[in-house]
């Protein structure tokens, strides 16, 4: 296994950056090149842990002659935001400087045009440098892999209706508890991966999708970082890449997904009405039935008539819930994935928040 550096020069005098690039060559030109990524919103960590699990059991690979297609991983994909501190919290989200969710404004180029992202680097931004980076080596694959977490919730993936149900393999792989498919409108990150994959050369792209698959994969909420936890998703990330035969070998089966698969036009974003501490009554994961009790927002304390009850508006699945217990008026209290239109409206950019 290599291990090189990118180095991104930094916006002022004396400044840098650096992004540590695994890659592990595959002895198969034809088997499916692979690029996983983790901590892009830099205080995600899950699926830092997930790879620090993973590497050793491809390192034990390469000495067997068992990795069949490139394997790049990128551990930790953002320097900028894990060093950007505040009263002791990491802003590992936004860059500070510009306010840039650093999961958006990514370029739509097409494949062809793939080597134009590393072109005239000097004259942009350190984050644009950044995204530019980690999006030319993420299209070069053919299996990409972006691991985020959210503030608590299920393990699911977002990813595009192009890959699914073929993507049925990764959800059984990784023992997914929900799928949320996009449209791939969006500027994230996986879907400029995917937007460079489907203006490929005329004439290759009528079958864009096959064979590929580029998600990004929500590994629970942000406390969610143990051994045990790490390791199992190690395991169902390396089961997974030998089912897409990049890695030799029978893998491990787990159960069948039977969990909801909804479009992100279903997802209901469940938002508190006042400000206040909340006092949630349901789990993520649990299923509720329209106008069930989901959560108090106490906007008084000590006089109950200041209580506003949250009441689901639909049937379906909790698949997240904030981790804050004091909101805005409006801030996001839940995403439940429902089989009715949402009467949310989508962000700026085609994604579900900023």
């Amino acid at each position: 296994m290599d291990k090189t550096e990118i180095v991104i020069a930094g916006d002022t005098p004396g400044a840098e950056w650096r992004i540590p690039v695994l890659k592990v060559v595959g002895k198969d030109p034809k088997a499916p090149k692979v690029y996983m990524q983790a901590a892009l919103h830099a205080g995600e960590l899950p699926g830092v842990a997930a790879l620090h699990f993973l590497v050793p059991m491809l390192q034990t690979a390469e000495a067997k002659g068992e990795i069949l297609g490139d394997i790049t991983i990128v551990p930790r994909a953002n320097p900028i935001g894990a060093a950007q501190w505040i009263n002791g919290e990491m802003e590992g989200r936004f860059d500070l400087a510009s306010r840039a969710n650093f999961n958006r404004d990514y370029p739509h180029v097409g494949l062809e045009a793939r080597e134009s992202l590393l072109s005239d680097l000097e004259n942009l931004s350190t984050v644009d440098q950044l995204k530019r980076h980690l999006l030319h080596m993420a299209t070069g694959s053919d299996l990409m892999l972006d691991l985020h977490c959210d503030d608590e919730s299920q393990l699911y993936t977002y990813v595009h209706e192009a890959y699914w149900p073929q993507a049925t393999d990764l959800a059984e792989s990784m023992g997914l508890e929900a799928v949320l498919l996009s449209d791939g409108n969006s500027s994230a990150f996986e879907d400029s991966v995917t937007y460079a994959w489907e203006h490929g050369p005329l004439g290759n792209r009528k079958h864009w999708a096959e064979g590929r698959i580029s998600i990004t994969m929500e590994f629970r909420g942000t406390a969610d970082v143990d051994p045990v936890l790490g390791r199992m998703d190690a395991e169902g990330l390396y089961a997974f890449l030998q089912r897409r035969g990049a890695i030799a070998g029978a893998p491990i089966r787990r159960e069948e997904f039977d969990g909801p698969v909804a479009g992100l036009d279903f997802v209901q974003m469940v938002n508190s009405p006042a400000a206040g501490m909340v006092l949630f009554e349901r789990e993520y994961g649990e299923t509720v039935e329209k106008g069930d009790l989901l959560a108090t927002i106490v906007t008084t304390p000590g006089d109950v008539s200041g209580d506003r009850q949250v009441l689901s508006p639909t049937d379906g699945t909790i698949v997240t819930r904030v981790g804050r217990r004091f909101l805005r008026r409006g801030d996001n209290l839940m995403k439940i994935a429902s089989r009715e239109l949402s009467g949310a409206k989508r962000k700026p950019g085609g994604g579900l928040e900023d």
